[in-house]
């Protein structure tokens, strides 16, 4: 293995790392947003957490991503994923319909949240003259950002079909037909250049905004 390739790896893997962590504060915003809205079920499993093992998905948080790290060089760099779903009990919703949707949009708001967060933190490197951990933490913040708009496409497991279910009045067994078949469909997505040129146009542009609220200097790609 020459070092081009083993640098690929090694960033490949600390970006997966990144993503673990990611998700896990992911499910951790719907965890707690369920639990806001009345219904203690995630609770009750231990999934309001920030432990990332209570969160693992065998196809999205380990298989998947894996793959795309050792994929080709163009789907290895788009690294994207999805942990095990909140269980969250519709009864105990103060507001079923409403409190549905704030359940599925807090994941990707927490990582909105965090994305923030992370420009601040990389806006504190440059002024320290750390362009390493600036790097790093703009690379977590993209990644970040990411994860919040693939969660939106409207394909379950992803955040969006809920939101998607609640406004076209579909039916539950319908969304389960549907969810068997998901994972392949996300999979399938993803091999659509324009898919992932889209997500890549909405990130840039928040990161964008967000440095630009930072007041970033020139030279850093916003």
């Amino acid at each position: 293995m020459d070092a081009s390739t083993g640098n690929i790896i090694v960033e490949g893997l600390i970006t997966y790392l990144g993503l673990i962590i990611l998700l896990t504060f992911h499910e951790f915003g719907h965890a707690w947003m369920g639990m806001r809205c009345g219904d203690h079920t995630a609770h009750s499993q231990g999934r309001v957490s920030l432990n990332p093992l209570v969160h693992i998905d065998p196809v999205g948080t380990v298989l998947l991503p894996l793959i795309m790290i050792f994929a080709s060089p163009g789907i290895g760099r788009f690294l994207v994923g999805w942990a095990k779903p909140v269980p969250f009990n519709p009864a105990n919703l103060n507001n079923r319909r409403r409190d549905e949707m704030l359940i599925a949009m807090a994941g990707p708001a927490m990582n909105v949240l965090l994305a923030i967060v992370l420009v601040g933190l990389a806006r504190a490197a440059v002024m320290l003259g750390s362009e390493a951990a600036t790097e790093l933490l703009l690379r977590m913040a993209a990644l970040s950002l990411v994860l919040c708009f693939f969660n939106l496409i409207p394909i379950p497991p992803l955040d969006g079909s809920h939101v998607m279910r609640n406004l076209t009045g579909m039916t539950e067994q319908t969304y389960f037909n549907l969810s068997r078949f998901g994972f392949i469909a996300i999979i399938l997505i993803l091999q659509i250049p324009l898919v992932r040129e889209g997500l890549g146009v909405a990130v840039g542009l928040t990161l964008g905004l967000m440095g630009w609220c930072f007041a970033f200097p020139a030279g850093w790609g916003f």
